[in-house]
């Protein structure tokens, strides 16, 4: 297929992709959804396998790092169905995105779709509803080690229990993610009953284990969301949006990081890190993000876009605030 031609004095990134092309982007691969949900609870049971195979410090801090980048991981596949492009069928979507996903990490898909929608709407804007999670840097190395510690430690993610319970409950005071999005009028979907599929799910995946004959490891997968999960999760958010040059431009107010392997392991899962591809056509399923960034690169789109080499540049740049 032959490049498009682009008109330098009228230029607009999308002049860069044929119908076809972007066509060919947009299609949802059923089997490719579930392989993705499939894969990552693979990476989960696998990581606690390893820990009651050969159970040590060294082994339990790798399953905690494998599955809190899982966790996010199931955020991400989350994510995916908010943009109804995790399965074609919008029920199947929705359910497999809440069920197998969203749920056992404490999230729910229509609440976060609403929410989400804005932040694409109004990104890098004072309405982003995520412009709290970026505009603190640059800040300094000793306060970054601080945040990191607070996550390891799991005091971010005991303040965060708390929070989400109480929105989920409806005692929380402020905006939250359940009433952002909504239409006049309308009241946000909040209450015990909002605790019944997080608990049903967490008992299913205790309840596996159990069968398994290893019940404890359960505690693997609670220790990883109050710690390790709250840090990639950190580490995202600063990747995606912080110190990005220009609100206002499409090309500059998100980033992608480019990852190896071991970093999708471990803090890149799911093609997460190409999140500038996914503000241009955010309906693109992540394990076409890839060929996106590809064919953005050879018509040399990117040359103008904000495109870091690595996590350990992006978070260099994070945290060089002068002490």
């Amino acid at each position: 297929m032959s490049t498009p031609a682009i008109d330098t004095e009228t230029w607009n990134w999308r002049d860069a992709l044929s119908t076809e092309e972007r066509r060919e982007l947009l299609q949802v691969d059923n089997w490719h959804g579930a392989l993705s949900i499939g894969l990552n609870w693979a990476l989960v049971f696998g990581a606690m396998a390893l820990v009651a195979w050969a159970p040590n410090p060294l082994t339990i801090v790798l399953a905690l790092f494998v599955i809190g980048a899982r966790q996010l991981g199931f955020a991400v596949l989350m994510h995916e169905s908010a943009h109804r492009s995790l399965f074609g069928n919008r029920a199947l979507n929705d359910w497999a995105g809440n069920w197998l996903a969203a749920y056992p990490v404490w999230a729910e898909v229509e609440p976060y779709r609403r929410y989400h929608l804005v932040h694409h709407v109004h990104t890098g804007s004072e309405k982003d509803p995520d412009l709290g999670l970026i505009t603190p840097f640059p800040i300094t190395r000793a306060s970054f080690w601080r945040k990191v510690f607070r996550d390891l430690s799991g005091q971010t993610g005991i303040k965060q229990a708390k929070a989400v319970f109480l929105r989920d409950v409806g005692w929380g005071r402020g905006r939250s993610q359940r009433d952002q999005g909504m239409s006049r009028g309308e009241q946000p979907d909040v209450g015990w009953h909002k605790l019944v599929p997080v608990a049903l799910t967490n008992a299913v995946l205790f309840g596996i284990l159990w069968l398994a004959g290893h019940p404890a490891l359960y505690l693997l997968w609670v220790v990883a969301w109050l710690t390790t999960y709250r840090l990639v999760t950190r580490i995202r958010s600063i990747a995606e949006h912080a110190l990005t040059p220009n609100a206002s431009d499409v090309l500059n107010n998100t980033r992608t990081t480019l990852a190896n392997p071991l970093a999708r392991l471990f803090i890149a899962p799911n093609r997460v890190n190409y999140h500038l591809e996914h503000h241009l056509i955010m309906t693109v399923p992540h394990y076409k993000l890839p060929r996106f960034h590809r064919l953005l690169r050879e018509r040399g789109v990117l040359e103008r876009a904000c495109v870091a080499d690595g996590y350990p540049e992006v978070l260099r740049n994070a945290a060089s605030r002068a002490a």
